[in-house]
This record gives structure tokens, sequence and C-alpha cells, in this order.
């Protein structure tokens, strides 16, 4: 099973940009969702541009009830951009031509980080909400990959794996 969905992805990595609808059934944390279109199995997405705060780590909770409640059992669009080392789709995902990325950036769930010196996608949206001391911008936190780098991964929640992918 794993190596089918993994050769998949690398095709699909392969391959221009691909599209999708389906309906969120599962968020992982503030920056992934699973993604059913119909009568296949969900699929990892990780939203593009963004990172928010690991689940162990200050408002990582809050970044994940956000999204959450932004999107879980509703139809999203993904516009796919690549697959991460953790076999995750990376795409854009929208809600009603919404962008859930700069969503949730905006409100102050995620940072938008950037690329060797250019700026991330939602970088605007940073800024703005940054201004208004929105979210994780209302004190001093700590950027996702310095986190991971100082604490290492979160410990996964007992009893729990990969979300159930019966419909």
């Amino acid at each position: 099973m794993i190596p089918r969905l993994l050769g998949g992805l690398v095709l699909l990595a392969a391959s221009t940009a691909h599209a999708m609808t389906g309906v969120v059934t599962h968020v992982t944390d503030g920056d992934t969702v699973w993604v059913r279109e119909d009568g296949r199995k969900p699929v990892p997405v990780r939203l593009h541009g963004i990172d928010a705060p690991e689940r162990c780590q200050d408002s990582g909770e809050e970044a994940a009830e956000a999204l959450r409640g932004r999107v879980l059992r509703k139809q999203v669009h993904v516009e796919t951009h690549a697959v991460d080392g953790y076999g995750r789709l990376v795409g854009t995902v929208t809600l009603g031509g919404e962008d859930i990325g700069e969503w949730l950036v905006s409100q102050g769930h995620a940072w938008s980080p950037g690329y060797r010196g250019t700026p991330g996608p939602y970088a605007d949206a940073e800024r703005l909400a940054r201004s208004r001391h929105r979210g994780l911008f209302a004190r001093p936190a700590i950027e996702p990959k310095v986190f991971r780098k100082a604490n290492g991964p979160c410990p996964r929640p007992a009893g729990r794996g990969r979300p159930a992918t019966g419909r």
C-alpha cells in the first residue's frame, strides 16, 4: 500500500501541477489537511507557502483549531505544487475561492516564510497580521523551523496514527 502511494506521489511530482477537488476529512495540524476526492482514499496535503506552529508548540493547537473550523468536512480545491519529504502533496488550498493559506497567515495562525531572500507568497498578509498583533503575532513567538531545530518533532498523540480513510 505505502509503496503504491509513494509511487503515485513520485509520478505526480514528476508531472506538472495537478488539481483536485475533495472534502477535508481530517486536520493534522495548522498546515496539513487530508482531502478525499470522490471514491478515493484521503491524501495528506501540506498547505503551500505557510508554516504553522507545531502541535506541541505555543499557538499550535489554536492554529489547528482555526484550520479545522474553516475547512473540516467542506469541499476544497487543491492546486498541487510538489510532494514534500514526508510524502504529502504540497498545494494551494482554496475554499469558495478563498486561499486558506493566506487566510491562516492573515489571522495570525501561521508564518509565510521566504526562501533564499525572496519573501513568502503571503508576506503582505503576514506584515498586516503583525502590525495588528493578530494571533501568534500578539506576543513573541518562535518560528516552527527554529522550534523543530531546538526540540525535534512533536511526540505523536497516544493512540493516534493516520486518520481513518473510511467514508
